[in-house]
Order: C-alpha cells, then sequence, then structure tokens
C-alpha cells in the first residue's frame, strides 16, 4: 500500500532533481538546534535535508519545515524501536540499491549524483529508514483500521459512475526460479548458466517436476507459488505467460539474483476488479491511512521531549 512519502515518488522526484545544477555548501556546522528524547538534531542535519528536499520537490522549504521533519522522523524511529520495528543496515542499502536500479544507475553512480548536488548518500538512506519505519508502524499497528470494506467500494463506485464492479480476467499460479550467479562472475561462467537454463527448460513439464529438480540443485532456488490476477501484472508479462505452456518454464532473464525463470503451475479465467474499482479503493485506503498516521504521529509529537537550543 502507499506510504505517506513513498520511495518511489522520491525516486522519480530525485531523478529530476539531479538533472539540475546547485551547487554543494562546504558548510559542516555541528551546532546543535534541536534535542528531541536526548538525540540532537543540527544545522548540518538541516541543511542536509533542506538540500534533499529541494532536490525532490523543486521547492526550498522553511526551516522551520526541515526542522520539523527531522523531528518527525526522530520520533519515528525512537517508536518503531519500542516496538521492534528498526530496519538493518542491510536492508536500508538494499532499498537504496533497489532504488538505483530502477533509476538505471549504479548505487554507486547515485550516491555520486547526489554528492554532485551536495548531498550525502547517508541523508537520503536517514529519510528512507524513517519511512520504512512509519510504514511499517502504521499498517501493523492499525491494521484493522485501515480496512476497506468491500460494500462501502461497491457503493461508492455505484454512486460516482455506476460502472461495473468486476470484469473477465486472467488467474496466473505461478512460481520464480533463480540460477545463481555471483557478482563479478566470468562472461564463460555466465554464458554456461544461460545454457543450464536452457537445458532445465527443456526437462521441466509440470511445477512438481520443478519443485522437484530444482529444491535439489545446488546454486539454484525455487521459491513459494504466487497467485497473480491480470489486473496485478504488468502487459509484457502477462503476455509471456499467455504464451507459455501450463507446467513449463519461461526464457531465462537475467537479473541482479542471477538467471531467472518462471514456472506456470495454473492459468484460469476469473472475474477481477475494474480499474475504477481499484482505483476508489486505493483512494479510500489512502484517505484512512492519512488520518490515522497524522493522528499517531501528533500523539506522539505531544509526548516527546522536545528542546530547541539555537534557531
Amino acid at each position: 500500500m502507499t506510504t505517506p512519502f513513498p520511495v518511489f515518488r522520491l525516486l522519480l522526484a530525485i531523478a529530476a532533481g539531479l538533472m539540475l545544477t546547485v551547487l554543494p555548501s562546504p558548510s559542516r556546522a555541528q551546532n546543535i538546534v534541536v534535542m528531541v528524547n536526548g538525540d540532537p538534531i543540527t544545522d548540518f542535519d538541516i541543511e542536509q535535508r533542506t538540500k534533499l528536499d529541494q532536490l525532490s520537490t523543486q521547492k526550498t522549504p522553511s526551516r522551520q519545515q526541515v526542522i520539523n521533519e527531522l523531528i518527525d522522523d526522530k520520533v519515528k524511529i525512537k517508536e518503531g524501536k519500542k516496538y521492534g520495528v528498526d530496519p538493518s543496515v542491510s536492508d536500508i542499502n538494499q532499498s537504496f540499491d533497489g532504488m538505483a536500479q530502477r533509476m538505471r544507475i549504479t548505487p554507486d553512480q547515485l550516491s555520486k549524483s547526489l554528492e554532485t548536488k551536495g548531498v550525502r548518500a547517508e541523508t537520503l538512506k536517514s529519510r528512507m529508514r524513517a519511512e520504512m519505519v512509519w510504514g511499517s508502524l502504521v499498517r501493523g499497528r492499525f491494521k484493522e483500521k485501515l480496512l476497506v470494506g468491500e460494500r462501502d467500494v461497491a457503493q461508492a463506485v455505484q454512486a460516482q459512475t455506476g460502472d461495473k464492479l468486476q470484469v473477465e480476467g486472467t488467474e496466473y499460479k505461478m512460481q520464480a526460479i533463480v540460477l545463481i550467479v555471483p557478482r563479478g562472475s566470468s562472461a564463460a561462467f555466465l554464458e554456461t548458466r544461460k545454457k543450464e537454463a536452457e537445458s532445465y527448460r527443456a526437462r521441466v513439464g509440470s511445477c512438481e517436476e520443478a519443485n522437484s529438480l530444482f529444491r535439489s540443485t545446488p546454486n539454484a532456488t525455487i521459491r513459494d507459488t504466487v497467485t497473480k490476477t491480470t489486473a496485478e501484472l504488468p502487459e509484457p508479462l502477462r503476455k509471456v505467460l499467455d504464451d507459455t505452456p501450463i507446467g513449463h518454464l519461461t526464457a531465462p532473464e537475467m537479473t541482479k539474483n542471477g538467471i531467472e525463470m518462471v514456472v506456470l503451475c495454473s492459468r484460469k479465467p476469473t472475474m477481477i476488479d475494474t480499474p475504477k474499482k481499484r482505483e476508489v479503493r486505493e483512494k479510500m485506503y489512502q484517505e484512512k491511512y492519512e488520518k490515522t498516521q497524522k493522528a499517531y504521529l501528533d500523539e506522539l509529537r505531544k509526548a516527546a521531549m522536545i528542546e530547541y537550543r539555537n534557531r
């Protein structure tokens, strides 16, 4: 579900912002401006977040707006630790690497691009950490409160347009298979793995055979079965699955994990929600989420020890 400041939105904003020229400031002031539950916010923190916000929104926030954002982050992180929600360095780096991949650059290139704008990679990672924690907290603690009833969605759709609620679609059951290719592997090794993948494609004729084969194959893994409908898959992948015989493997594809294929376990007609119904459900969920997370954050800020030093 969507979070208050989703990473993909930050990705798009930063991708656009990195096209602009912003001169980095040499300032490295460490004067403490605010203490939040004993945790300091410095002039340098404020300077860094200001630059990140400028990069992502193309607007210059006020100093107090930035301070409020940083206070919120401190409060969110502290609340997360209280409930055991504390992403590891590996989790944050994985999210950062994923952002770079979606921008079609390497993590090092993303870090260097940020640095040319005067923003440290750690500044972005800190923001990502706070949002990861907050999204998990809100969805975890208020799961029942955030539920959107099917009847409410149906009534809203009918009131707005009177459109149908469902249309015919397809349900796919499948399992992803990965032939592991370590980073830095030679071209010869990669070519060997590709040939192995094609050999496996010729041998597998059912999901049972795929499970038996890949659960005992070294340096290979088969993931749990997932079920997706037409509405949940991009058109190119739907076409591939529609062209794949039941029980067979899709063509090998090179990814960051290695050589990946999908074994198609079943494909059958089903009824799926219309785009309008999905749109209405998402909007209703988002409205509930925003209201809930705002009340939660207001409550935490009121209980927090916030001490201003220098402004």
